[in-house]
């Protein structure tokens, strides 16, 4: 194993390395596959005592490039410093970016695995991320941090390995979905579940289910913003529309873009996973378990929530902090003023800055 981490570590061909795990992975449902590929990005520089390692978990839709979509607190100089820590970013499990899912081909196959591919959890995620993390010799994290989705996994790695870090960061997240959160996923699937050219997830190879895919990219961006942002990016500016029924607002046109932009870069068939895994998780139970369990290195938690986010609103980070103060856990809690609504995280926030690095620098 030295010999592959040696290589994990210094490969320098590419920002996106592979770490292909030997042995068949298991599901918490009890299914398995027999071949497992991690794709990752490693930035910064491992120290001698392999003890300044940071685990950046992506939201939804992101991948392991941290670099590019949250260039504005990641890099040298930056909240998270990559002068100062070895910054990891892997795409999740099920993901469509390089590590194992349902678009990746089954093994001595052509065919992709489709719907064939086991459904997972958010634990299962967590699980590949610590095999990653174990195959880089590293024995306990410094901290674990992710918004919204990504959150939840930070949220999962303090209930399912707090010996294996000491701080983590959860932003604009929720211990379990409300029925709203919900309820707005599952429309989003049955666009596209319900698009003719999805073929019951064994598309691949033929034409997509892009229609579906990006009527579902639109909802989410609704969600991701905020009326206020909203009412000021757009107003009810509007071009001369040739046809009625046309969009003629900048918002119709702004949510179709995007909407046709997402489906070269992402798989339906993972929007569907990914969705039903994080309307699953419920980890209520499992942050109150922290307290019983031995050798607890986890010794401090930050969460972050924006004013205007009203898809995870801050009540709900308010719940997260109930829990972790239940188990003991020291927890500090920053509700941050910000109009972009949920996708403030993403954003440059000078505030956000200033509580991510007081609190890995204390």
């Amino acid at each position: 194993m030295e010999e592959i981490i040696e290589e994990i570590i210094t490969d320098e061909k590419s920002s996106l390395k592979f770490f292909h795990y030997d042995k068949a992975f298991k599901f918490e449902n009890g299914a398995s596959i027999q071949e497992l590929t991690i794709a990752y990005t490693a930035s910064g520089h491992l120290n001698i005592n392999r003890d300044n390692a940071i685990l950046i978990c992506h939201a939804f839709t992101g991948d392991a490039d941290v670099l590019s979509w949250w260039s504005n607190f990641v890099g040298k100089g930056k909240a998270i410093d990559t002068n100062k820590y070895f910054v990891i970013c892997s795409n999740v499990l099920g993901g469509c970016s390089g590590t194992t899912g349902p678009s990746s081909k089954k093994p001595n196959s052509n065919l992709c695995y489709g719907t064939d591919f086991p459904t997972f959890t958010i634990k299962d995620i967590v699980k590949v991320q610590k095999i990653l993390i174990d195959a880089l010799g590293i024995k306990k994290l410094y901290c674990v941090i992710g918004g919204s989705m990504g959150g939840m996994q930070a949220l999962q790695w303090t209930a399912s390995y707090p010996q294996m870090m000491e701080k983590a960061i959860i932003i604009a997240s929720t211990m379990t979905h409300s029925p709203m959160q919900i309820a707005f996923n599952e429309i989003a699937r049955e666009a596209i579940t319900e698009d003719n050219e999805w073929y019951g997830g064994k598309y691949y190879g033929m034409s997509s289910p892009d229609k579906g895919l990006a009527l579902a990219r639109m909802l989410g961006h609704i969600t991701y913003m905020s009326e206020e942002y909203m009412r000021k990016k757009f107003g009810r500016r509007r071009k001369k529309a040739l046809k009625y029924f046309t969009p003629s607002f900048e918002v119709e046109n702004y949510l179709h873009y995007n909407g046709e932009k997402f489906t070269s870069r992402f798989d339906a068939n993972s929007f569907l996973y990914l969705t039903k895994a994080m309307d699953f998780f419920d980890a209520k139970d499992d942050i109150k378990k922290i307290k019983n369990k031995k050798n607890v290195s986890l010794n401090k938690v930050l969460i972050i929530s924006f004013i205007s986010d009203w898809l995870y609103p801050s009540t709900q980070s308010a719940e997260i902090v109930s829990a972790y103060q239940h188990a003991n856990i020291s927890t500090e809690f920053y509700e941050i003023e910000s109009n972009y609504g949920h996708d403030a995280f993403l954003i440059k926030n000078p505030e956000q800055t200033k509580c991510i690095k007081k609190f890995l620098n204390n």
